[in-house]
């Protein structure tokens, strides 16, 4: 395969030019073409020659889209395909402050919650810096082409398929790429990962000093109903994640996110309130209550509306900062992995 020319960072592309005996300048016009969403051929600030000499051993037009999910409330679910034809998802979403766009950082996910589609079939491999920026800069082309936004994508989540901090020096190259004020020069502020609970890794994002959102799939508040659903359960129990969660707060000043999907019968408990509201009290963190999105052949339940009200009133008058999600993409397949896991059994089929 050709290298990925997103890969690069812009001092990474100055040395490789230089190895061509490319002037220096070169390397700013091609990155930020390269950031903005042209392909090679519609770069016009740079030689012909330097263009056909570049296609010989790099691409930059690194996915393709093979599929597009479109829902009444503006979300837009896309199935990519790479170049080794592995398939992975993305998904804008339209708010009030602009919009967000949700990527994946591996092609599947070897973490195996119950309660998601991505990773029914394991890990197949991780995705480089390149190609999860792709899909930014994809739907950012998406946006201004097709749908004639000037607004581009001002929000990052990875949220997608795989778990970010399984992939950690991809990922954390890819958040500083998208920061890069020569690029898309997105704020770190304005960046959220959500990772299952890899206690080391979480305290070594930490230690890199990015104010980004951390998130935290906690999804039980014990250490039991937790390992029946989210195996990374059995290696990190919730008093050493949340220890870690605390020093990312002291090192970042962020308050830490934590998502918590409402099972019936298994996360929506009496035990659970309890233990949310001994966890949460007078500390920094937030909940945010996601209602569950059921995925073919898993035998979890949905709770109902009233349900889900109840449980989040409880927590708001136990003194808890607690939200329901909006939920986006009801009306196609919006939970992880679910378009993907479609368009694989349909190969098969």
């Amino acid at each position: 395969m050709k290298k990925i020319l997103l890969d690069y960072n812009l001092q990474q592309l100055e040395e490789m030019l230089a190895a061509l005996n490319v002037p220096k300048f070169r390397a700013l016009q091609l990155f930020q073409a390269l950031h903005s969403g042209k392909a090679l051929t519609q770069i016009s600030t740079l030689p012909k020659t330097l263009i056909e000499t570049l296609q010989i051993d790099y691409v930059n037009e690194t996915i393709i889209e093979i599929k597009k999910q479109e829902s009444e409330d503006g979300t837009v679910k896309f199935l990519f395909m790479l170049q080794d034809n592995n398939a992975i998802e993305s998904v804008l979403m339209k708010y009030k402050y602009g919009y967000s766009v949700c990527v994946s950082t591996q092609v599947g996910c070897r973490m195996r919650c119950e309660f998601c589609a991505s990773g029914i079939r394991g890990l197949t491999r991780n995705l480089s810096a390149g190609e999860m920026l792709a899909q930014v800069t994809y739907i950012n082309a998406y946006l201004g082409g097709k749908l004639g936004e000037e607004r581009k994508v001002t929000n990052v989540v990875l949220m997608g398929t795989g778990e970010p901090l399984d992939n950690y020096d991809n990922v954390l190259k890819f958040l500083k790429l998208l920061n890069d004020k020569n690029g898309l020069n997105i704020s770190y502020r304005n960046l959220s990962l959500s990772t299952c609970g890899i206690v080391p890794k979480i305290k070594e994002l930490a230690d890199e000093q990015l104010p980004i959102v951390l998130t935290i799939s906690l999804h039980s508040a014990t250490d039991i109903a937790r390992k029946s659903i989210m195996p990374i359960a059995k290696k990190f129990d919730i008093k050493e994640l949340l220890d870690a969660c605390k020093y990312y707060y002291k090192k970042i000043g962020r308050r830490v996110v934590f998502e918590y999907i409402l099972i019936k019968n298994v996360t929506v408990t009496n035990e659970n309130k309890k233990s949310l509201i001994q966890l949460f009290k007078n500390a920094p963190f937030h909940l945010n209550l996601i209602m569950l999105n059921e995925v073919e052949g898993k035998l979890l339940q949905k709770v109902s509306s009233d349900d889900s009200q109840e449980f989040l009133n409880d927590l708001k008058n136990a003194g808890l900062s607690v939200t329901l999600r909006r939920t986006l993409g009801d009306d196609i397949d919006a939970a992880c992995g679910q378009l993907r896991e479609k368009h694989i059994k349909d190969k098969k089929e």
